[in-house]
């Protein structure tokens, strides 16, 4: 049997091939699909990997690719889950599972194996993509399987001593978390308790709280095509630069802290504090760029799928016939939202300082309190007239009923 393994080299991964290998009797193929790993955390990844027992071990970088196929049509569309959640965690894992998926295929293997556990979101989102791509794939879900019998983090350091394979360093006191180039997420110890509030000068990882932020602003002006980010500060960037830089610089604004309690797919609560920085400052851009580009039609309908959009992506169905089919409704939405908008970022706000568009369906002399050619203020009264005819319909209703019963 040949398996190929969602690998991190954390130490979920590292006890779940010798795990496999035993329990199996299998070859294992480590998989690890880099969303956002630094290059500390890749160096070495090889050699441990052979160490605990895999044949062989791919490292795909597929960074850009998270950014263009997934994170911008999220961004178009507007998606934010529960009002809050801009989907940190959730967007990268359909990309990770189709990863898992070519290289199945490619390496002729039998069997997806992830580290997700019973009670999340991620084993859904995996396993979904995997179904919707390969259906014939068997898939193995290492801690909700019978032969499983790890049942802390203690149990499994124990398990890889008893074999000689050396232990992932981790810190003893760190939360649960997960990270890419989009967010990072906090979970666990004195955030399972909603009472407690974030001890965020040593939580955060991505930049510090507002009132650490410099007493300064700072601006960053976005340019878009058709929904989609192009320039900095005018000047032409990749992908994958101008996430990183508005990382930095919405890190060290305070910008993109999130504290939210939210309904996961198997239905109990569960409670996270996510950095979304960068993230964060993309979307104000675009809504503002929108703000200016789309009719109110649009804008209304728009609106409300947009938090289908969002429930989708949360629930791990990205390749489905609905999320495509809301995706080109988005696209065409898109065609016209060209332009540029400007942002001041100051201690964890972000605020509009300007937008601008070729397309912009703002008229200065429309709205103006000046009376121009194109609109009379008598214009409005047949209006109000015709709209409000139902009320006033109603209303001469109620008096006549009113009248009938005394």
């Amino acid at each position: 049997m040949k398996i190929v393994l969602a690998y991190s080299g954390g130490l979920d991964t590292s006890v779940i091939i010798p795990w496999l290998k035993e329990n199996y009797d299998a070859e294992v193929i480590a998989a690890c699909i880099n969303v956002g790993l630094t290059e500390k955390e890749t160096d070495g990844l090889e050699e441990k990997a052979l160490k605990q027992g895999a044949s062989k071990i791919y490292v795909e970088d597929v960074r850009e690719e998270l950014i263009t196929d997934y994170i911008y049509p999220m961004v178009k569309a507007g998606c934010v889950y529960e009002d809050k959640y801009l989907l940190g965690t959730s967007i990268a894992r359909p990309l990770i599972a189709k990863k898992l998926v070519d290289i199945a295929l490619k390496e002729g293997a039998d069997a997806i194996c992830h580290g997700a556990t019973g009670k999340g979101n991620d084993q859904i989102r995996f396993e979904l993509t995997i179904k919707a791509l390969a259906p014939q794939l068997k898939i193995i879900a290492a801690w909700r399987d019978d032969k499983w019998t790890l049942q802390s983090r203690e149990d499994e350091i124990q398990y890889l001593l008893d074999r000689g394979i050396e232990v992932p360093m981790k810190k003893e006191d760190s939360y649960s978390r997960d990270s890419n180039l989009w967010h990072i997420s906090h979970e666990g110890l004195d955030l399972e308790d909603p009472a407690n509030e974030p001890k965020y000068d040593t939580l955060l990882k991505l930049g510090v709280s507002p009132e650490q932020a410099p007493d300064k602003a700072t601006y960053v002006e976005i340019g878009f095509e058709k929904g989609i980010p192009v320039t900095l500060d005018g000047k032409k960037v990749s992908p994958l630069e101008l996430m990183t830089y508005l990382n930095k610089v919405g890190g060290e604004n305070g910008i993109g802290i999130t504290d939210l309690v939210e309904n996961r797919v198997v239905g109990m609560k569960s409670r996270g504090v996510y950095e979304t920085p960068g993230g964060s400052i993309l979307y104000a851009a675009h809504r503002d760029l929108e703000y200016l580009c789309l009719d109110r039609a649009t804008t209304e309908y728009k609106e409300e799928i947009r938090i289908k959009y969002a429930d989708l992506i949360y629930r791990g169905e990205w390749f489905t016939p609905l999320r495509e089919a809301l995706a080109a409704f988005v696209d065409v939405t898109q065609e016209y939202v060209t332009g540029t908008a400007k942002l001041k970022l100051y201690k964890g706000n972000i605020i509009s300082a300007g937008v601008t568009s070729p397309y912009s369906l703002y008229s200065g002399d429309l709205a103006s309190f000046t009376t121009g050619d194109h609109y009379s203020h008598k214009d409005a009264e047949g209006f109000i007239t015709l709209m409000g005819l139902p009320l006033k319909v109603r209303a001469l209703m109620l008096q006549n009923a009113e009248k009938n019963n005394k």
